[in-house]
């Protein structure tokens, strides 16, 4: 009998022109269209929108795609909103398998909440106002990764028009990534003896490295966030009686984030926090490195600097800054209370000062050890007694570091980077976290991942001015069916 390798070799294969020509026009008369009206809908995740469900937005988004994936002329499509109580709304959805099916399935995972407004958007952008530019979708949630539903069921689409047989394919969006996926873990468990065994996990929430070629994600860092508050008054007192005295919140916090960065590098210090990295992805951040160059750290929005050059990076160096947002943890301040606006700063020693803290950490840390390793750190001998508290929020997640790529799946990532970009696939690391893909590595021990994204240089996800690059988009789209139609 012949070996799996050697049966997919025969298999019919799709038409590379007439897919890519299907898909385009799918996504210029339908899918674009739809992303517009998703974007204008502020259907920000549980953690920003503690009244999600009085307001109604999310389930909108999940209703408009549902009625899109409903639409849609894939031969025994089945389209279902699970509700569990308490909990956001997940759509799952299941297309037969059009060749003999050995049970293994292909599971098509993307989300629909989205990141807080965030400021700085260009005069006539709006993270709720979509405009299309150039080939560029502009506004919140497109990109990051609203597309991800109407892509995944575009390529099964355009598989089963050219009669290409492939897999049974299931899609699981969610509608919780950007609060920590915590509300999916649930489904996940319920939906496991529907969703079989899974050999290929197509994830389209992560980057790209350029416009130019496609890039799968090789590892995915893990996160722990929460609040540090210091607190040393009941109420705020006169700065001139008061300073000299009662130390300063602002002074106490510097030394206590001391204790976890390095102030002049940025370097977190504590051994706990870093990993060893494997060989094959210090390679991998090689070669990554020899493609992209200085763009690594060039594709950021720099400010001009005091002397009129730019605001200079942690580093120049491409490998470097590579390892540094993919496998080193890093610590950001994204918020904080007790600081009143500018105009409004007398002169009072304020009581209280809190920061939000968002820790990345390599694919390799356990994020729940690591956030009981920071709540330790930051709360242990507090300068002057003050009273130090840090409260971990419940979305930590832990990173994720791929299995060893099949055969099968590195020869059909190549064809089909040649086929739809002429150029060959890139493999680095992303900064950024998907919570579930961890768990479904772990579910799903012989799974293949195919890990992929349109957030390239400038598309500035959670930020202001975030567009999905269209052109990209759409072939990416086809090299997810391609990849869809080669798996043995």
């Amino acid at each position: 009998m012949d070996s799996p390798h050697a049966s997919a070799a025969h298999r019919p294969q799709p038409d590379g022109v007439a897919l890519q020509a299907f898909i385009d026009e799918k996504w210029d008369d339908e899918i674009v269209p739809a992303l517009t009206d998703y974007i204008a809908i502020p259907a920000k995740s549980p953690a920003f929108d503690a009244d999600w469900v009085a307001h109604g937005y999310i389930d909108q988004v999940v209703l408009n795609a549902v009625g899109w994936l409903q639409a849609q002329a894939v031969q025994g499509l089945t389209v279902e909103i699970l509700r569990l109580p308490g909990r956001t709304p997940v759509i799952y959805f299941e297309a037969p398998a059009t060749r003999p099916d050995s049970g293994e399935a292909v599971l098509m995972y993307g989300h629909l909440d989205k990141q807080p407004e965030f400021s700085g958007w260009r005069t006539g952008l709006g993270p709720w106002t979509p405009k299309y530019l150039d080939g560029k979708l502009f506004g919140r949630g497109g990109a990051d990764d609203g597309y991800a539903a109407y892509a995944s069921l575009t390529a099964v689409l355009a598989l089963d028009r050219q009669g290409v047989p492939r897999p049974r394919c299931i899609g699981l969006i969610e509608t919780c990534e950007e609060s920590g996926s915590y509300d999916l873990l649930p489904y996940v468990d319920s939906l496991r003896e529907r969703m079989g065994q899974v050999a290929l996990v197509v994830c389209l929430d992560s980057g790209a490295g350029n416009y130019d070629q496609l890039w799968m994600t090789a590892s995915l860092r893990g996160l722990v966030t929460g609040t540090l508050d210091v607190q040393v008054l009941d109420e705020g007192v006169h700065s001139g009686d008061a300073s000299g005295v009662v130390p300063s919140t602002f002074r106490v916090m510097r030394q206590v984030l001391d204790r976890l960065e390095d102030s002049k590098t940025g370097r977190v210090l504590p051994s706990q926090f870093h990993c060893e990295i494997p060989a094959e992805r210090v390679e991998q951040v090689r070669a990554a490195a020899r493609i992209l160059g200085d763009e690594v750290w060039r594709r950021f929005p720099w400010s001009c600097s005091t002397d009129g050059g730019l605001v200079l990076p942690m580093t120049t160096d491409p490998e470097q800054a590579t390892l540094n947002r993919t496998w080193r943890p890093a610590l950001s301040i994204t918020g904080a209370e007790g600081l009143p606006p500018l105009a409004s700063a007398g002169n009072v020693l304020r009581p209280r000062t809190a920061f939000k803290l968002s820790l990345r950490l390599p694919p390799l840390v356990d994020a729940a050890k690591a956030a009981q390793s920071l709540k330790s750190l930051l709360e242990q001998d507090a300068p002057y007694r003050a009273k130090v508290t840090f409260r971990p929020d419940v979305g930590m997640a832990n990173g994720w570091n791929a299995p060893q790529t099949a055969p099968w799946l590195g020869v059909a990532l190549e064809r089909a980077s040649q086929q739809h970009f002429g150029a060959a696939c890139g493999f680095m690391g992303e900064g950024g976290t998907i919570p579930l893909m961890n768990l479904l590595q772990q579910g799903f021990p012989k799974s293949q991942f195919m890990i992929c994204g349109v957030l390239g240089p400038k598309s500035n996800a959670h930020g202001p001015n975030e567009f999905l690059h269209v052109p990209y988009a759409k072939r990416l789209t086809a090299c997810v069916a391609q990849v869809i139609a080669a798996l043995p």
